[in-house]
C-alpha cells in the first residue's frame, strides 16, 4: 500500500463523508440553491491566495526541477482558469467575492499557512494532497453531468475532474509517497497529523457549506 493510500485509510470515515457529501451531491444534480453556492464560492475564493503561496513554496522546496515543474504548471491553472471561474461566477450570481471569512475558512487558511511556514516539503504536500485528492474523488463520478448544469456548477466539476486534474493529483501523491520513505518516525507522525487535520477541516467546510454560509452582496 502506498503512503498516501495508507494515510487515506486512517481517515476513511471523514474522507467518505467529504467525498459523498450532501453539498456536492446537490451541486452535481443541479438542486443546490444559488444562495448556498454563492456562500460557498465566497468562502472558497478566500483560499486562493493561501493555496497559491503554499503551492509556490512546495515548488520551491521540490528536490529537483523535474519534481517542481508539474507543480509550477498547476500554479498557472489556479491563477488562470480557476481564478477566472470565480470571477465569472460572481458576476453571474451577482455577488461580491469579498466576504468575512467564516470560522471553517479561517481554520483551513491557518493550516495552509502553518504548512507553508514549516519549510518542510512533506508537510506542504500533506495539505496539498488532501485539498486536491478529495476534490478529484467527489467530482470524478459526476463529471458527465457538468455540461448539463449552469456553468457556475458544471465548471466547478470540470475543474476538478478529467485526465489533466487526475494527473495533478497523481503527481502530488507520488511526491508524498516518495518522500515518506525517507522520513523517520517523528516526521511520519507529523505528516499523519497534518493529513488527518486537513481531511477533518475539508469535511467541516462542506458541512458548513451545506448548512449555508451568509452571503455578502
Amino acid at each position: 500500500m502506498s503512503a498516501t493510500k495508507y494515510l487515506q485509510s486512517l481517515v476513511a470515515q471523514d474522507w467518505h463523508a467529504a467525498t459523498y457529501h450532501p453539498f456536492t451531491n446537490a451541486l452535481a444534480d443541479g438542486s443546490l440553491s444559488r444562495e448556498k453556492m454563492s456562500g460557498y464560492l465566497q468562502q472558497d475564493y478566500q483560499f486562493i491566495e493561501g493555496f497559491v503561496r503554499l503551492l509556490a513554496s512546495a515548488v520551491a522546496h521540490a528536490p529537483t526541477l523535474q519534481d517542481a515543474v508539474p507543480g509550477a504548471q498547476f500554479l498557472g491553472v489556479i491563477c488562470g482558469p480557476e481564478n477566472t471561474y470565480f470571477l465569472r461566477s460572481a458576476q453571474a450570481l451577482e455577488i461580491s467575492m469579498s466576504a468575512p471569512a467564516a470560522p471553517e475558512t479561517i481554520a483551513f487558511q491557518n493550516l495552509m499557512d502553518q504548512a507553508r511556514r514549516s519549510g518542510r516539503y512533506e508537510i506542504m504536500l500533506s495539505v496539498l494532497v488532501v485539498a486536491e485528492w478529495i476534490y478529484l474523488d467527489w467530482a470524478t463520478p459526476v463529471e458527465g453531468r457538468a455540461d448539463d448544469l449552469p456553468f457556475w456548477l458544471g465548471e466547478w466539476i470540470s475543474l476538478h475532474s478529467g485526465d489533466g486534474f487526475a494527473q495533478v493529483v497523481a503527481y502530488l501523491r507520488d511526491q508524498l509517497d516518495v518522500i515518506w520513505e525517507t522520513l523517520d518516525d517523528d516526521a511520519r507522525e507529523d505528516v499523519t497529523a497534518t493529513f488527518t487535520e486537513a481531511v477533518r477541516l475539508e469535511r467541516a467546510f462542506f458541512d458548513a457549506s451545506w448548512a449555508g454560509f451568509a452571503v455578502a452582496k
